[in-house]
């Protein structure tokens, strides 16, 4: 099984992950044979090890997890790697990609730019 995560900070406010989920739907309609889960730094629940854990306990043998940050700040340079690091530990039969943040794609930035100007 090949499966996606999304992976975003996180928040109080459970109204923040609206718009993660939404993008998850979006994937799961336009590819329904591709499992997608989001998961959380912080603050938000499940998180990354959690939901790579559920997935391989499903049957997944490739995780792509995909950063759904617009800038690359300490989370994205530091954090993330030692999850990674940590999930290829726990799961060495798993193959990871580790997409890189989405605001680094120039079609997301294309997207927001067409946003802005309405």
């Amino acid at each position: 099984m090949h499966a996606v995560i999304l992976f975003a900070h996180g928040s109080r406010d459970p109204a923040w992950a609206r718009p993660i989920e939404a993008v998850a739907q979006r994937m799961r309609e336009r590819s329904p044979d591709v499992e997608v889960r989001c998961a959380y730094l912080e603050l938000t629940r499940p998180d990354l090890p959690e939901t790579a854990a559920a997935l391989v306990a499903a049957g997944a043998q490739r995780l792509r997890v995909v950063p759904m940050f617009l800038g690359v700040g300490r989370h994205a340079r530091e954090d993330l790697p030692l999850l990674m690091q940590t999930l290829h530990e726990q799961h060495p039969q798993v193959e990871f990609e580790l997409c890189a943040a989405v605001g680094e794609n120039p079609q997301i930035v294309d997207a927001l730019a067409q946003v802005a100007l309405g």
